[in-house]
């Protein structure tokens, strides 16, 4: 049988009354509420009226459920970055993707979900490196257009290595999300997206 994370986002959200969307849908309650990932697999089925059984009939761990929820989640919003910054010049879309991805979620719901997966994703990479690099391959690829835009427009460097910029650039993103609260702690000053984007845009201009 497929596993849930190799099946698309669209398939998910298609047949909401799923056995995969209630486990997904009960593992963003739980984290919604509580901001943790330490839950365990008993609490989902539970909370989705499943069974055990049924659960690992569509994912073999609790990381393949977290992957399938971290999955829709990029999907969804790399649809919505890609229309916004379609219409903009290279370095002002490349401002806008790194504006969305940092902003803070607007309720404590929306937060506490963001905190739980941003701080599972390291997880993820060691455990599941594989379907996590596909997961994150539609930011990649748009930061790639992105560059090549920046390129063909002569507003960033022509010898930039595009695929590796781009995951330099997502890396730094995803990870300086991470370091909003330590940078207070080390400089006084948050980390914000300003700073983020004056870091990545620098080895992207001609010397």
């Amino acid at each position: 049988m497929a596993k849930a994370t190799e099946r698309s986002p669209e398939a998910l959200r298609a047949d909401p009354d799923s056995r995969v969307s209630r486990f997904m849908r009960s593992a963003l309650s739980i984290l919604a509420e509580t901001g943790r990932t330490d839950f365990t697999v008993l609490e989902v089925v539970e909370r989705s009226k499943t069974s055990l059984r049924s659960f690992y009939q569509h994912f073999s761990t609790k990381d393949e459920l977290l992957l399938a929820l971290v999955d829709s989640i990029m999907a969804e919003s790399t649809t919505r970055w890609r229309e916004l910054t379609e219409p903009l010049p290279a370095a002002e879309a490349l401002r806008v993707l790194i504006d969305r991805i940092c902003t803070p979620a607007e309720t404590t719901k929306q937060d506490s979900i963001a905190r739980g997966l941003t701080y599972y994703n390291d997880r993820l990479a060691e455990t599941l490196p594989r379907e996590y690099s596909r997961v994150l391959s539609p930011l990649h690829e748009l930061i790639a257009e992105l560059l090549e835009r920046g390129i063909d427009e002569q507003t960033f460097r022509p010898d930039i290595e595009v695929e590796t910029t781009a995951a330099l650039i997502m890396q730094a993103v995803l990870g300086s999300m991470r370091l909003r609260s330590l940078g207070a702690e080390l400089n006084g000053a948050p980390i914000d997206a300003e700073h983020i984007y004056d870091f990545c845009v620098r080895g992207l201009l001609p010397r």
